[in-house]
């Protein structure tokens, strides 16, 4: 299987590049590095069948380029705006970085006649929704972040592409998802404070946020598994057991530091930001009755991830 990943050096998509060698596929990387790294991939650049075309998807010109060259069977499109709080700042960044790229991307399949895609899309799809169990039917979908409101729009897009098209497209909506390569959220942004200042740590809202999340190999294995799905749209929330409380994962950070009496200073108000849904919860039945289950709890999924941040 020849696979394209748009994002291949950011976060998940690195990990996922990784399992699709794996699996034996040949594997075009496509990423402009604005939020990518090279030391995500540095591992598997020299693979013989890795391809790495350092381009601006949003771009179609470049993007079309590629998959003439590439001739892609399958399309994973993890490429989007991964910092929220930057979006808030500047709306545009998630017209450009996700809504756009994800009308480039179908563009360019159908140009093609490339027919599997795998979307990357999030829980913030539902808005605040805090007194309700989210299944992937839950009503009156009211992103209240540019973030969620760019997913919901590309949603949007690839259910027309997929009918008008006859594409077989298979959507996640993500909870958090952490793991090795971290490169932003509140792990990333509390072992960063408390190296530089151990005695006390600001935590953003009233640490009461409560939390689903996910590791990074747990997610890539439901990709690689779900991979295959009939033609039209395939949708399912992704989860794991359990969620995690903000000032929970400061306290763990905290003892996997081995740090004593440090002094948790709360900004305020139940969001750490304004468009942060302070706390949700899946219905994964329908993912689990597929016969899927993450291996790791959130916790479980949390303290792993710090243990391999602060190893480096």
């Amino acid at each position: 299987m020849i696979s394209m990943v748009i994002g291949g050096a950011g976060f998940i998509g690195s990990h996922l590049c990784r399992s699709l060698l794996a699996n034996g596929d040949e594997v075009h990387c496509v990423d402009d590095f604005s939020l990518g790294k090279k030391e995500n991939i540095t591992g598997i650049m020299q693979n013989e069948d890795f391809y790495l075309h350092k381009i601006d998807a949003s771009n179609r010109n470049e993007l079309l380029s590629v998959f003439k060259e590439a001739k892609p069977e399958q399309v994973f499109h993890l490429a989007a705006n991964s910092d929220i709080q930057a979006s808030a700042k500047n709306p545009e960044v998630e017209y450009m970085r996700t809504y756009t790229t994800t009308y480039q991307v179908l563009s360019c399949m159908r140009e093609c006649g490339v027919k599997k895609l795998f979307f990357a899309s999030t829980s913030a799809v539902y808005g605040d929704k805090r007194d309700v169990v989210l299944n992937e039917m839950t009503p009156n979908l009211e992103p209240i972040s540019y973030y969620g409101a760019a997913k919901l729009g590309s949603e949007a897009l690839i259910s027309a592409f997929s009918y008008m098209n006859d594409m077989h497209s298979l959507i996640f909506r993500f909870p958090n998802v952490i793991g090795p390569h971290l490169t932003h959220g509140v792990i990333y942004d509390f072992v960063r404070r408390l190296r530089d200042n151990p005695q006390e740590l600001t935590i953003l809202g009233d640490g009461k946020q409560t939390k689903p999340y996910i590791y990074v190999s747990d997610l890539v294995e439901a990709i690689i598994r779900f991979r295959n799905v009939p033609q039209g749209v395939t949708l399912y929330n992704l989860g794991v057991e359990g969620a995690t409380q903000v000032t929970r994962i400061a306290e763990i950070i905290v003892e996997e530091m081995g740090l004593k009496d440090v002094r948790f200073k709360y900004t305020g108000g139940e969001g750490g930001w304004k468009g942060d849904v302070p706390k949700f919860q899946y219905d994964l039945s329908k993912i689990h009755k597929a016969g899927w289950y993450a291996k790791l709890d959130s916790d479980e999924a949390v303290r792993r991830t710090v243990r391999e941040y602060l190893k480096g």
